[in-house]
């Protein structure tokens, strides 16, 4: 019942899988920067080279800044580079807070860290930085970054009770999920190793609307702040995780059945889009499990699914698990351990099935009014144990908004191992279906606390062993994307890297391909308060870049304000590079007289 009910709340009306063949479908090889998906066609037209950046003319970088925020900026960044400071900075905020009182501590934090990396209070405080910026090329994600502030014991307490379900807290059933998707006390506060982003605790269904409403004033802000703005949700805020958690630990077994069938047909090891299943070795395995009988498991693989090639891939096997067949009446996999045929989806009570509902719910909400507006948004990334439902819903998202534009966009960890096949996967579903796939790409934040949970569970571990394997899996990523982007007129990505090699790399790939600024395809993306040498040269250069801009009161924001320090200091070759550029240009108006500099 749970699963016929998330799927019929889902998937009304969407398109069906294009039939499947034994080769990639054929492409037409249109002239660089044109071509389309179905409905995202565009006219070819002439355009000058792609523009040239100097990332060291710090007259260029920094010519939006006056010199007291060049100051600030050195300051700051100098300050977040210390790790004496930083390792008492909780302790420093509270004596400073108690030892001037409230006023004149939001004055001080104003000043300082809150006034760097933060744009304003609310949505009429913030209006002019993001027209200040926009005015030089950059534009804006707005974020609303206040978080509850949880001990670390409510925060473990909330997290057990809205990931455990009816059945395994009554102790009627046991948990049918694996390690990695069960919750676990030791991890129970989310915030622990984690740099950069929110964290959501449920408590009850009237908090998810309250967040519901928050990110819709969010949306309404950006849209009413700038023409083409972006907005930042996360799905933890808008439902009770204990549904992501399962919808995940299905999503990552059906999966893993189908690489199982795979390495049977002697396919192992192969890249998700390379594996191809014969169809008919298939069925007789199946039948062999004992899942169904031949007659109805012949019926889940037609004519009209399978075409002619007698082959089924990664992306036609996921489709088989919705309301087109009745193979969800037979949602069972072998458990490898028990060697017994188990069910992927432990049953819900009627509450659950409800908060479930409530939540897709309040997900269409955000992308229509997102769509009335004008704004695009964007989905963030979370932790791996509810990554594969997170990314699953998104994509019914796209499914569904994207069909003229790409109104939403994905997230894609790039320290993870399977992020490459995770992104052609979706390019690919996206052509097939022909709406217009958006990506944001990121290297990932919660790196740590995943190392340190896989250990202490007893899992693989899902992250990539060196900095040096997630560069080469960013950019390997990137140069996918960045290649399918010629094929598909409309379809986007976000470059979100602070890192100067990233980017150049891009802007080298976008000449190659010939990908033009104006084709509002590639962007770019760095935080607030970091990397002006980077996000303004791209912007007066022509190129779509943002900043994500947080917003908040001043101490609903000091748990984000405190991370973002923590994540200035694991970034210390940047920002050393940062704080020569700033000196350097300090350096240049006091000697030029310039000083005084008014942006203009």
């Amino acid at each position: 019942m749970a699963l016929k009910l998330f799927w019929s709340a889902l998937r009304p009306g969407l398109p069906r899988l294009a039939p499947l063949s034994t080769a990639p479908a054929a492409r037409e090889q249109p002239a660089a920067g044109s071509g389309a998906v179905p409905g995202c066609g565009a006219a070819e037209t002439v355009r000058p080279p792609v523009p040239a950046v100097d990332f060291g003319d710090t007259q260029e970088a920094y010519r939006s800044r006056r010199s007291w925020e060049l100051a600030r900026s050195l300051l700051v960044l100098r300050l977040c580079a210390s790790p004496a400071l930083l390792g008492r900075h909780e302790q420093l905020l509270h004596f400073a807070r108690k030892l001037l009182g409230q006023r004149l501590f939001d004055k001080l934090m104003k000043m300082t860290f809150y006034g760097q990396f933060v744009a304003g209070e609310d949505q009429e405080s913030i209006r002019p930085l993001i027209q200040h910026n926009k005015a030089f090329g950059v534009g804006s994600i707005l974020d609303y970054s206040v978080e509850e502030d949880l001990s670390p014991e409510e925060a473990e307490r909330k997290e057990m009770e809205s990931c455990t379900s009816a059945v395994e807290r009554d102790g009627s059933g046991t948990s049918k999920r694996e390690k990695q998707y069960q919750a676990h006390r030791a991890f129970g506060d989310r915030r622990d190793g984690v740099i950069s982003a929110r964290t959501y605790f449920y408590a009850n269904e009237a908090k998810c609307d309250s967040h519901m409403e928050t990110f819709l004033r969010c949306i309404e802000a950006s849209g009413g702040a700038c023409e083409d703005g972006f907005s930042a949700i996360k799905l933890t805020a808008l439902g009770r995780p204990q549904f992501l958690l399962q919808f995940s630990d299905v999503l990552t077994k059906w999966r893993r059945f189908f690489h199982q069938m795979a390495a049977e047909q002697g396919q192992a090891g192969l890249a998700a889009m390379d594996t191809k299943l014969e169809v008919a070795a298939l069925q007789e395995s199946i039948a062999k499990m004992g899942i169904a009988s031949r007659a109805e498991i012949e019926g889940w693989f037609r004519a009209e699914t399978l075409g002619v090639s007698g082959t089924m891939d990664l992306l036609d096997w996921s489709g088989l698990v919705d309301s087109r067949t009745k193979l969800s009446q037979h949602l069972v996999v072998p458990n490898t351990q028990t060697g017994q045929l188990e069910p992927l989806l432990s049953r819900f009570t009627e509450e659950e099935e409800l908060q479930m509902t409530r939540m897709l719910q309040r997900m269409d909400v955000l992308a229509k009014r997102a769509r009335e507006v004008g704004v695009r948004l964007m989905v963030d990334a979370e932790q791996t144990y509810f990554q594969p439902a997170i990314s699953r819903l998104t994509l019914e998202m796209q499914r569904k908004f994207n069909v003229e534009k790409p109104l939403v966009f994905n997230t894609y960890q790039c320290y993870l191992k399977d992020a490459y096949d995770n992104v052609t996967l979706d390019v690919e579903l996206a052509r097939r279906e022909g709406w217009c796939f958006g990506a944001k790409l990121v290297r990932g934040a919660y790196m740590a606390q995943e190392r340190a949970r896989a250990a202490e569970i007893g899992y693989e571990d899902p992250i990539n062993p060196t900095y040096e394997a997630t560069n080469g899996m960013y950019h390997r990523c990137l140069d996918y994307v960045l290649g399918e982007l010629r094929h598909s007129a409309k379809a986007a990505v976000m470059v979100a890297s602070h890192n100067e090699d990233t980017v150049r790399f891009t802007l080298c790939r976008m000449e190659e391909l010939g990908l033009h600024p104006a084709d509002g395809q590639v962007y770019f993306g760095q935080l607030l308060g970091m990397c002006d040498q980077i996000s303004f040269p791209l912007g007066q250069a022509g190129f779509p870049v943002y900043k994500y801009v947080p917003y908040g009161p001043v101490m609903e924001v000091l748990p984000y304000l405190s991370r973002r320090a923590m994540e200035n200091s694991s970034l210390m070759t940047g920002a050393r590079r940062e704080r020569q550029l700033l000196w350097q240009e300090l350096k240049r108006r006091l000697r030029t007289g310039s000083l005084f500099h008014r942006p203009a």
